[in-house]
């Protein structure tokens, strides 16, 4: 078979990881990439190429990063490069219908999660927070519904009471670039069909707000750990404690009775322990305002807490 010529859009560091691993494929040729326009980054706020931009330039491949993806001129720009192939992982502009015609079962999309569970934009985060035991990463026909498309493959993660964010992230990335080694091989050359997805099981992956990441201590101390873990990725969680916020960056839960909601169990042996509306929850990692992270048994030693005082307001 000859090698395929492959239109690549996609724009953080996930999307990066299977970019880099098609352009090394030997069975594919990545004929042109698309991603979003350079944004300011940092506290500087530096204009910076996206991971996927970066990536194309230093591998001098083609690569246009249009501020509205579904306009005629970028139709022309990626019909000329002539894929059999258009991937779209974590782009984040909405594609046409007109596209996906002009393409038709040739526009396929890498999902993090099993679908049809967690359509949308926030599937690693909602999914720990929810407190699911098993995700994954699938590869999708793209149809105009959002994350609709029947499934050309997927793969499955277990999930441990202890797995963050960031780490299934990095999980996850590996394993959907794989799909696009394996089963999108297959598929193109018509040796696997896609498999519709259960319209019964769809749930919503919506969006994080920023309002979302205030921790709420009345609430049981199982569900404030799956929002620490899972927002770890974005936008994170705080609390306030003497009128000063704090980032919570880890946690985990204790199988003991509450003394209070928001009280201080205690906080000798360099140990944080916090009570919720049901159970307790130990901070492991903390970073007070306008400073770096620190490990909780270090910020205790210039930062004395008594057990009995109260977190957030």
């Amino acid at each position: 078979m000859s090698v395929v010529r492959v239109v690549f859009m996609g724009t953080p560091e996930f999307a990066k990881h299977h970019l880099e691993l098609m352009h090394k494929d030997s069975h594919y040729q990545v004929v042109g990439v698309v991603s979003q326009p350079d944004r300011k980054q940092g506290r500087k706020l530096k204009l910076t190429a996206s991971p996927v931009k970066q990536f194309a330039i230093e591998n001098n491949l083609n690569v246009i990063t249009p501020e509205k993806f579904n306009n005629e001129d970028v139709f022309q720009t990626v019909s000329s490069w002539k894929p059999e192939i258009v991937v779209v992982v974590a782009y984040g502009q909405i594609i046409s219908s007109q596209f996906l015609k002009a393409f038709p079962q040739r526009v396929v999309n890498v999902h993090a999660s099993l679908l049809p569970r967690w359509r949308g934009a926030a599937p690693i985060q909602r999914c720990l927070m929810e407190g699911d035991k098993v995700t994954g990463v699938c590869l999708q026909v793209m149809k105009k519904k959002l994350d609709a498309g029947d499934v050309i493959g997927e793969r499955k993660i277990s999930l441990s009471q202890h797995i963050n964010a960031l780490q299934l992230h990095d999980e996850l990335m590996v394993l959907g670039a794989d799909l696009l080694h394996v089963e999108l091989m297959d598929y193109i050359r018509g040796n696997l069909t896609p498999k519709e997805q259960d319209e019964k099981l769809i749930t919503y992956a919506s969006k994080l707000d920023k309002s979302e990441s205030k921790i709420n201590w009345s609430l049981p101390a199982e569900t404030i750990h799956n929002k620490v873990r899972g927002m770890l990725l974005g936008p994170g969680t705080f609390t306030y404690f003497q009128s000063v916020k704090y980032k919570i960056l880890q946690t985990e839960t204790l199988d003991i009775e509450s003394k209070g909601v928001g009280v201080v169990h205690a906080s000798e042996d360099h140990e944080l322990i916090i009570g919720c509306g049901a159970g307790a929850l130990k901070v492991l990692k903390i970073q007070p305002e306008s400073r770096s992270r620190m490990e909780v048994k270090d910020f205790l030693q210039g930062h004395p807490i008594n057990p009995g005082e109260l977190f957030g307001e």
